[in-house]
């Protein structure tokens, strides 16, 4: 069976989600701001849309994939936005990263327009979206959930729901944290590692299937050695992602010592400009002010 999705946004994220849904059983109907990028996906079988009213009024699904929680709200509730098109009953599944509780501020809105809501934020990138082997954790009834799979199922390796509305992006929240923490981690040891003259080539195979064995070491170690910063995630993304886990951490009183230094790291690069560079640019960090390689 074809399915009839519409998909809000073509950026790097959106791109490949809609890439992947090209080749798969689907009929893509596709809207975002930046012609060039629906162009792309329109290359690839997707069929353009004028705006997000037009691509959700041919769909039984709307995927969202933006940046904010107000980017996503004037996407659904603004002029020519999804609620004006969606058929009564459509299932919204956002895969943006946003805060639990605009999520949930969001869902209420959209519920009462007679729509359905998923917030289903990925783990895996651009490269996992490309082959369908994302790690998506929703948040959402059950019954919304198993709807789903019928689209997400052509995303999606891993797929789980986390609780109700909220549980998918505050566990988001969770993954970024480690995600930060690690991509620091591997940075500062890709630092040292150059320092004292072993080649950090070789490491990512020598430490494989060790305790200290992961897909940020394995993907990220040679790409940070070599100052490649190709895009797969940008900075400033994460500083929103740990902004608002500490939000999360001050409403829960818990204390994030690790996740505190390791944000306003985060902020010193984007305040430097590199707001928009790779995660890997975690090593102009180390390089210090006068690089220039980005």
């Amino acid at each position: 069976m074809i399915n009839e999705v519409a998909l809000i946004g073509a950026g790097v994220m959106g791109g490949a989600i809609g890439a992947r849904l090209c080749q798969t059983d689907n009929r893509l109907f596709v809207f975002d701001l930046d012609k060039n990028k629906v162009a792309d996906l329109e290359d690839k079988g997707a069929v353009a849309t004028l705006t997000a009213a037009e691509a959700a009024s041919q769909a039984d699904f709307v995927i969202l994939s933006l940046n904010s929680a107000e980017i996503v709200h004037s996407a659904v509730f603004g002029p020519t936005g999804v609620s004006e098109g969606a058929k009564p009953g459509t299932l919204i599944i956002d895969m943006s990263s946003i805060d639990p509780k605009s999520t949930k501020s969001l869902a209420n809105e959209v519920e009462s327009n007679g729509l359905h809501w998923l917030d289903c934020p990925l783990s895996g990138g651009a490269p996992k979206a490309l082959t369908g082997e994302l790690t998506v954790m929703a948040g959402g009834s059950s019954e919304d959930f198993e709807t789903s799979k019928a689209v997400m199922n052509h995303l999606c390796k891993n797929y789980n729901l986390m609780g109700p509305i909220g549980a998918g992006q505050t566990t988001k929240l969770i993954n970024q944290v480690l995600c930060a923490l690690h991509f620091m981690a591997v940075a500062e040891a890709t630092q040292l590692a150059q320092d004292a003259g072993v080649d950090v080539a070789k490491i990512p195979d020598a430490l494989k299937g060790g305790r200290a064995d992961s897909a940020i070491l394995q993907e990220f170690m040679v790409k940070m050695a070599n100052r490649d910063y190709s895009p797969t995630g940008r900075i400033d993304n994460m500083v929103k992602d740990l902004n608002s886990a500490q939000d999360l951490a001050r409403q829960t009183g818990t204390s994030m010592p690790l996740t505190s230094v390791c944000a306003e790291i985060h902020r010193l690069l984007t305040s430097a400009g590199l707001g928009g560079a790779d995660n890997a640019a975690l090593m102009k960090f180390f390089d210090g002010p006068a690089s220039d390689d980005i």
